[in-house]
């Protein structure tokens, strides 16, 4: 049976609290993820979805509301819970792919695992895997400035799932991308779902990128609109 992985009641966002141009982004999401669900968030630019995938992954509070994060009540987390919860629970996916431009694809896909205090041996062996099953055991010494950006973010999801986290979120993950590159990415991301039971969250403005999901969440103005299972 599935199990909740995230559970969110009435998330509200608000900036400059208590002064006159006090502005609130969400206006009470209610949303519930399960384990192995692959849903898509999709709005358009302005419609809350950055603000809310930032509070998904733990990287900014709500103003009011509860979010429990496998088990974890975020809310109530210290720094320390909190940045727990972006090196162990949330995998972070993004447009720009962000990776240590000094450093090789190996390196960059171990760094997770340093910080998760992962031995050597075993972060170089999980590392090398992960390449692996992306497709880039032949691109493993190469530094970022020698790889495609479909390479880079291959690079880049085999790093966000290094800790095996319990919900892999990413935010346009195709954004930069041409189309053959867009697709090696999601056949990926479906890879990890179907075949490794990966919890999978995509934010989007993308309709035709969200149809790819079992789950669509439609986001406008701050609030849910839709949602539609398929």
């Amino acid at each position: 049976m599935s199990q909740k992985i995230i559970e969110m009641r009435n998330i509200k966002k608000s900036y400059f609290v208590g002064k006159p141009n006090e502005l609130e982004i969400l206006h009470g999401i209610d949303l519930d993820i399960y384990t192995n669900d692959f849903v898509a968030i999709v709005g358009e630019s302005g419609s809350g979805k950055s603000t809310l995938m930032n509070i998904i992954g733990a990287l900014d509070t709500p103003t009011e509301g509860s979010y429990i994060l496998d088990g974890v009540d975020v809310l109530h987390a210290s720094n320390k819970q909190l940045a727990n919860i972006r090196n162990k629970k949330v995998g972070f996916v993004f447009q720009n792919f962000n990776l240590i431009s000094r450093t090789s694809a190996l390196k960059n896909v171990e760094l997770p695992m340093l910080y998760a205090k992962v031995s050597s041996a075993k972060r170089h062996d999980r590392a090398k895997e992960l390449l692996t099953l992306v497709g880039m055991e032949g691109r493993m010494k190469h530094m970022p400035n020698e790889l495609s950006g479909g390479q880079k973010q291959r690079v880049a999801i085999a790093r966000a799932i290094s800790n095996n986290p319990a919900i892999l979120l990413a935010d346009e993950p195709t954004g930069a991308l041409d189309s053959e590159n867009s697709r090696v990415v999601m056949d990926i991301f479906h890879d990890l779902h179907d075949n490794y039971g990966m919890t999978i969250v995509l934010i989007t403005h993308s309709q035709q990128l969200a149809k790819e999901a079992q789950k669509v969440i439609t986001i406008s103005d701050g609030k849910i609109v839709n949602i539609e299972s398929r």
